[in-house]
């Protein structure tokens, strides 16, 4: 008997870890602040105010969520604001950079080093870290590269924020940006993949 219970035992151990549920790090820590911080897609350039996809997600969730969105910045430039971020004692961070830094042509190296670097503030400082990927033309190289750091990192990812937007003239507000429209199909994403691992 013993025996059929250790390998019932062993068979459900194994169907969970071949499904692939990652563990998510500091997911049960005690403190309640979202907090968005990005570039403008975060800040919700081309939107009007109120209108940004971290205004629509706190509509979706009930709850505030602070916008920390700053038009033009860099993943690579990212770790000077995080004290920012951090005095907000946040329990999730919305991590979504990188778009400013392919249009510049600057280093996917770098970029994506500067946004490990973010994750494991964040998670030292005892939150969530989330990776939100753009996923804009020919921004493949990033959306595998923030994947593979979520994985390691134990970060929530959020993929390809833009994937379906980006060309359809009903949801941009310039060939950039998202409009309103546009803004709430991007936090309806971040929902759909955040809302599991809030309390």
């Amino acid at each position: 008997m013993k025996k059929w219970i250790l390998l019932a035992a062993l068979a459900a151990g194994a169907w969970y870890f071949m499904k692939g549920s990652p563990e998510v790090k500091n997911l049960h820590n005690p403190h309640t602040a979202i907090v968005a911080f990005g570039d403008s897609l975060t800040a919700g350039y081309g939107a009007p105010k109120g209108a940004s996809y971290p205004d629509v997600l706190a509509q979706k969730l009930g709850r505030p969520v602070v916008n920390l969105g700053l038009s033009g910045d860099t993943a690579v430039n990212a770790p000077n604001r995080l004290p920012d971020v951090l005095a907000h004692n946040p329990h999730m961070v919305l991590i979504e950079f990188g778009a400013n830094d392919f249009m510049r042509s600057l280093s996917l190296e770098e970029a994506v080093a500067a946004v490990a670097r973010v994750v494991d503030e964040v998670q030292a400082a005892g939150a969530v870290a989330v990776i939100v990927d753009t996923g804009g033309p020919g921004m493949g190289a990033y959306t595998k590269a923030y994947e593979k750091l979520a994985k390691e990192k134990q970060a929530v990812f959020v993929p390809g924020i833009v994937k379906g937007i980006f060309h359809d003239r009903r949801y941009k507000s310039d060939m950039i940006h998202p409009n309103a429209a546009g803004y709430e199909k991007v936090a309806e994403k971040v929902y759909k993949e955040i809302k599991p691992y809030l309390k």
